[in-house]
């Protein structure tokens, strides 16, 4: 057999492609928290160039440098993930075309990634990039998560929902969930960890003067508040008489995060916005985002309203034929 025949004939099972897609998704929230501790351990210029580090392949001797560097090796393995992620898509039996576009986001997200970093570099970590770079993670791990979730289930497998108010609720906790990350990433970009190596002068946002960090934080910590207090209704709303349940266990993990985050916020703010207890808030962070994500997925798709509903057969999957108020 020829090797053009043996790429051909090449296929990936449902359950190993799943498993390439995890660790792609655990991949691209790792990269965040490897790029905060950039960030907060003031690593951010510690390779002036980019991709080299000193104009060498190897870091000099410097915990700064090792850091930073470090950091751009770690993306290596995470194209790597990606890319695998992206082509084994069109080798998934059964093929699904919703797939390979989702997987073909991914690497075009990490290029986009690593052009915004070498402008980071260029510019001086200038406050705005350092959002977008942030952001840009966040998008990817919207990608990467619905890659992995579709390629947990075949399409219909899961049976669709007959609970209009509680998917909406679950739902309108994104943008909710999207202010609120948004805010936090103006606050970090307003605060004293600006990433600057050896005392080098950084631009921070002070569009309030030197209330600008108090401002901000005010509006962050209120946004968040709103956000707890959203999904604890939302929470009701599904455990109500008739609702449907499967959302409920990664809404009670999303409610947890989101009181840790609170009760860190409150510490870190008052022993003055220590580096490693900014870095546990950022890590706890992507998690909660991840978590918002779980609970919409595992919220599900809406049943068709009766006049739009294709007719039932025998054949239809047996999830689909659970009760509405199940677990699962």
């Amino acid at each position: 057999m020829s090797r053009l025949q043996a790429i051909r004939g090449f296929t990936i099972s449902r359950r190993a492609y799943f498993v390439v897609t995890s660790v792609a998704l655990v991949s691209l929230a790792a990269i965040v928290l490897t790029g905060a501790a950039v960030r907060l351990t003031a690593s951010g210029l510690g390779c002036p160039d980019w991709p080299k580090c000193y104009g060498g392949t190897v870091p000099p001797a410097d915990i700064n440098a090792v850091i930073e560097y470090g950091n751009r090796l770690f993306t290596g393995f995470v194209g790597i993930m990606v890319i695998a992620a992206c082509v084994l898509a069109f080798f998934r039996r059964p093929y699904r075309w919703h797939l390979a576009v989702f997987g073909a986001l991914l690497p075009l997200g990490v290029i986009a990634q690593a052009a915004l970093g070498a402008l980071v570099v260029k510019y001086h970590l200038a406050p705005g990039l350092v959002m977008c770079h942030f952001i840009l993670s966040m998008m990817l791990l919207d990608a990467a998560f619905a890659l992995m979730w579709c390629s947990r289930y075949e399409p219909d497998e899961r049976r669709r929902s007959t609970d209009r108010l509680g998917v909406w609720a679950v739902r309108a906790l994104v943008p909710i969930g999207q202010l609120t990350i948004l805010a936090g990433t103006i606050s970090t970009a307003s605060g004293p960890h600006p990433g600057d190596h050896n005392g080098e002068l950084v631009k921070r946002f002070d569009f309030k003067g030197t209330d600008t960090l108090q401002w901000v934080v005010e509006r962050h910590s209120i946004l968040a508040a709103v956000f707890g207090i959203s999904a604890v209704a939302v929470w009701f709303i599904l455990a109500r008489r008739g609702g449907d349940r499967r959302a409920l266990r990664p809404l009670s993990v999303l409610i947890g995060l989101i009181a840790l985050q609170a009760a860190i916020g409150g510490i870190q703010w008052a022993l003055e916005l220590p580096a490693a207890l900014v870095w546990v808030h950022i890590a706890v962070a992507t998690g909660t985002w991840v978590a918002v994500l779980w609970t919409v997925a595992a919220a599900g798709r809406l049943e068709p309203r009766p006049e739009h509903a294709p007719a039932r057969t025998g054949s239809e999957p047996a999830e689909r034929r659970e009760p509405l108020g199940s677990s699962v």
